[in-house]
């Protein structure tokens, strides 16, 4: 089974991503978290990011915010799929940092979630790699009819309060 690589610009996003680490774990997908900068360790970025095929992985979120070039640094060093998680809390409630994760130029794309959007981007790069992996496949259409059972046991806990 691949990993999941999840890279941060500083151990402040670790709240946010622990999100996503968690909902891979529960996945059963295997993870290993970074912390790398784009502007502080670019050659640690560029070498993690230029080994990430060979070592095994089958996605990368790159969490950052402010200037958040970590997704695009990281995507620039493969051709590994790259999911940008910007982080807020920052200036204009991390608009900042969505408009620099997702403004990709033509031929490095970065996929990306909203701001702090730590279980999409999980989920994303776990149906990115369910292309390929029948348990991950499973473990979604899972997660899904889960999901969808608490919304309607939600809906029917409503129904009978008469509300």
């Amino acid at each position: 089974m691949k990993k999941v690589a999840v890279i941060m610009g500083s151990d402040s996003d670790m709240p946010t991503v622990s999100k996503a680490v968690d909902t891979l774990g529960g996945l059963g997908i295997p993870t290993e978290v970074h912390i790398y900068s784009a502007h502080r360790t670019p050659d640690e970025a560029a070498k993690f990011a230029s080994d990430a095929r060979a070592n095994g992985f089958g996605a990368i979120i790159a969490a950052a915010g402010k200037a958040a070039h970590l997704a695009g640094a990281l995507a620039a060093r493969t051709t590994l799929p790259v999911i940008g998680l910007p982080i807020g809390g920052h200036m204009m409630g991390g608009l900042d940092a969505l408009l620099s994760t997702v403004q990709m130029p033509a031929g490095i794309p970065v996929a990306t979630v909203a701001v702090d959007g730590a279980v999409n981007a999980a989920l994303l790069a776990a149906e990115i790699l369910s292309v390929s992996d029948a348990d991950i496949a499973r473990a979604l259409d899972e997660k899904r009819a889960k999901d969808t059972a608490a919304v309607l046991a939600k809906d029917a806990a409503l129904a009978e309060k008469g509300e």
